[in-house]
């Protein structure tokens, strides 16, 4: 089964933007940063113009935020990249002639959709500065680590 990276990268691609005032803001640029390819990076960012997270002008390669970061959460690059994709799934094939196969499917939607409401509210909390700040504060650890030193003998 495959999952979606949807979010990911597009919070990724958001990061990148702005970290990354005056380097190279190409699709190809960020796409070699996620490593995928240069269409893909197009079709997330346009549904983030879409959502209104991410203004660019297009042949122009300097694509920027429309929202400081603080203002963007993560429940609205999710929205703008999922739409109303839930997070959890129902498998709709099971039997219909079997009480199980029918009864656990309208069982677990039930908590299937109380997951849904708490991530969506813990994705309100978190903002794209706050991601930001978190990469910051692993990009300083690692800097601040004793290098390795390997044993040549």
């Amino acid at each position: 089964m495959k999952y979606s990276t949807k979010v990911s990268d597009a919070v990724h691609i958001l990061a990148f933007i702005q970290l990354n005032p005056t380097g190279s803001l190409s699709s190809g640029s960020i796409a070699e940063s996620i490593r995928t390819n240069p269409g893909c990076v197009r079709q997330l960012m346009s549904a983030l113009r879409r959502s209104g997270l991410l203004s660019s002008v297009q042949g122009h390669p300097r694509p920027s935020l429309t929202r400081k970061p603080s203002a963007i959460t993560l429940l609205d690059i999710y929205k703008a990249v999922e739409g109303n994709k839930p997070l959890l799934h129902l498998d709709t094939h099971t039997n219909p002639e079997c009480g199980v196969g029918i009864y656990i499917q309208l069982s677990l939607q039930d908590y299937f959709d109380q997951v849904q409401r708490t991530a969506e509210n813990e994705m309100r909390q978190i903002t794209l500065q706050n991601i930001l700040d978190r990469y910051q504060e692993k990009v300083s650890h690692l800097s601040q680590s004793p290098a390795v030193i390997s044993d040549k003998r």
